[in-house]
């Protein structure tokens, strides 16, 4: 019998890395202020470019530990103890938004937030000195692995305007309104009304898309590779009434809702509720009752202003 030696995976290089996570760091910092060459870096320096086993088996890029506040998935390594936990994500961009959550939630990161976004050299050795690794030339590295791909070149790139994500959204309306009325002939020579894959749009920085009338959640977790479970989560789709089938237009979000708005406050307008201003703002609903000192389940009066950043005085 002859045996044919599998070959090896190919390993991932680090112009590859950054071609498929750069878009992710930009918007993480846009979002939450870390320099978008540091994420890059980071990720190049703790998942080997993608191919370490933390990284394949476990969507971690940055190799954070578990801690007592860690409740998802766990994956167990040898580092510098045997059998350390690790913490588990379901996708990369999980990851990279857990990386944002951790900096900013750990006091000793505080001070590198005051730093210029353009300052990679102030937050490497920062990072260092505030303790995220044990190397000693941690700081050395990251800032090599900046200055040999230009990553710096990231840190300068300006979030789009309202302006510039709205006038997008309505082209891409239009643009999907205008393909459902198309037909195409098939192969067979039948025809078929065209339900090509929409675009991913952005609200407050994280994934979504307007739904077609009369699809479901289930369809939609099909076409983009998320759990249905997830779709209802992100969504909060459990708080309000049981969904069948969605009217065109709706918002369904693709990535979790963020705890605060772009804007500082929305005029409610007749007709609208506390869960569409959420999905229309990409705010979690009970972080928007609370910031208005709004009990849960009640909906706010035409005209009133509701607080999208900070808590209501």
């Amino acid at each position: 019998m002859l045996l044919i030696a599998q070959a090896p995976p190919l390993r991932k290089s680090a112009k590859q890395y950054i071609e498929q996570y750069k878009d992710d760091a930009v918007h993480e910092m846009h979002e939450d202020g870390i320099p978008a060459s540091i994420t890059l870096a980071q990720g190049i320096q703790e998942s080997d470019c993608g191919n370490s086993p933390l990284a394949v088996k476990a969507n971690n890029h940055f190799g954070i530990k578990c801690q007592k506040e860690w409740s998802g998935p766990t994956y167990i390594q040898d580092d510098d103890e045997k059998n350390e936990c690790f913490r588990k994500y379901r996708s990369v961009f999980d990851s990279y938004v857990d990386h944002s959550n951790f900096l900013k939630s750990r006091p000793r990161y505080a001070f590198l937030f005051q730093l210029n976004i353009t300052d990679y050299k102030g937050w490497a050795n920062g990072l260092k000195a505030s303790g995220y690794a044990t190397d000693p030339h941690y700081a050395k590295r990251l800032i090599k692995i900046i200055e040999d791909y230009s990553l710096y070149l990231l840190d300068t790139i300006k979030p789009p305007s309202p302006e510039l994500i709205a006038s997008v959204d309505k082209y891409f309306t239009d643009h999907e309104k205008k393909s459902h009325k198309e037909k195409h002939t098939t192969k067979n020579g039948s025809y078929d009304l065209s339900v090509s894959k929409r675009t991913v749009q952005f609200i407050n920085n994280r994934k979504c898309i307007f739904t077609r009338t009369g699809e479901t959640v289930d369809e939609i977790s099909t076409e983009y590779g998320v759990d249905p479970r997830l779709i209802y989560r992100y969504n909060e789709l459990k708080d309000v009434k049981e969904k069948g089938r969605f009217k065109s237009g709706e918002i369904i979000f693709l990535q979790p809702k963020r705890n605060k708005g772009q804007d500082d406050f929305h005029i409610v307008a007749s007709g609208e509720t506390m869960y569409s201003i959420s999905q229309k703002y990409g705010i979690k609903l009970k972080k928007l009752y609370s910031k208005n000192n709004m009990q849960p389940g009640t909906e706010p009066l035409a005209g009133e202003k509701l607080w999208l950043r900070k808590a209501k005085k």
